[in-house]
């Protein structure tokens, strides 16, 4: 279903705290141009726990209007409340989304049983592709290979966001299931999809695009020697983009590339001088500054 490199996009801001509308823009004519396979709005990249509901919407319904249709457009529509994702859910796809991103419910802990009523739930109301997002480390919750091996049967959840950090995960998965999977992780991306993965949902692809969708159309082709080429030439950056937490290292970099302003909405803040400092080799390495 998803394949490629679909960048988790940023969310740029004001100084006042507004979206950036004028800047986003430009990073999604970014992403086209530089051969991404696809894009991700309102993730946690995209700041998604500091927005409106209605500023999401307007992301989401921005991003399907700015691609006009050359790339697929998977928004994140997930929530902790269950009619909450549902509404979302169905928005993406009344405005043309091609999929819809769903985090696991944070804070609840919901068990084995409350997951698959959960993503049951909105993908049978929704009517729209669905991809789950795995990632305990934000969520305090993890989707076991069984109980997605579960929630691929049925019909329109029919992908994972990998983002546990384990490439055995990946194989767990795949041992149970076909259903497609997309790395999480930009450092583990080439590994799992020597497993099976399909691509990857990418914070790096915010700043190197190119690297990335080629880095995946290179494994997908089998084409392993290439592929490894390109993941030890964005292995530094891809490290270095989580040197505090993300998406305040990934905002840096654009800020450093005149693309945005690097502006957060609390209770996350800039990146440290010294820590952004750290990234500067990279950048320079790889032509961005």
């Amino acid at each position: 279903m998803f394949q490629g490199s679909f960048p988790a996009l940023i969310t740029p801001f004001t100084e006042s705290l507004e979206i950036d509308f004028d800047a986003y823009g430009r990073l999604i004519d970014f992403q086209i141009e530089n051969g991404t396979n696809g894009i991700v709005p309102c993730g946690c990249s995209g700041e998604a726990a500091t927005l409106s509901h209605d500023e999401q919407k307007s992301l989401i319904r921005f991003a399907v209007e700015r691609v006009a249709g050359k790339i697929p457009v998977v928004a994140g529509t997930g929530s902790n409340n269950t009619a909450e994702a549902v509404g979302l859910t169905k928005y993406a796809k009344e405005v043309g989304c091609q999929g819809a991103l769903l985090i696991t419910p944070y804070y609840n802990k919901p068990t084995p049983a409350g997951l698959v009523a959960h993503y049951t739930t909105v993908a049978n109301e929704a009517d729209i592709p669905v991809m789950l997002y795995n990632v305990p480390g934000r969520t305090g919750t993890k989707i076991s290979p069984e109980t997605i091996a579960e929630l691929s049967k049925v019909p329109n959840v029919v992908s994972v966001k990998e983002a546990c950090g384990s490439v055995d995960q990946v194989s767990q998965i795949l041992s149970r299931c076909d259903i497609n999977v997309m790395s999480g992780d930009d450092s583990l991306t080439l590994p799992m999809m020597v497993v099976g993965a399909k691509g990857v949902v990418s914070v790096a692809a915010n700043v190197i695009p190119g690297i990335m969708s080629k880095l995946c159309a290179a494994a997908n082709a089998g084409d392993y020697d290439k592929a490894r080429e390109l993941h030890y030439k964005m292995l530094p950056l891809a490290s270095a983009l989580f040197l505090e937490t993300n998406p305040m290292p990934v905002k840096a970099v654009l800020a450093k590339m005149g693309m945005i302003k690097n502006v957060l909405r609390l209770p996350l803040v800039p990146m440290t001088d010294e820590s952004a400092s750290r990234l500067d080799p990279f950048l320079k390495e790889l032509g961005l500054i």
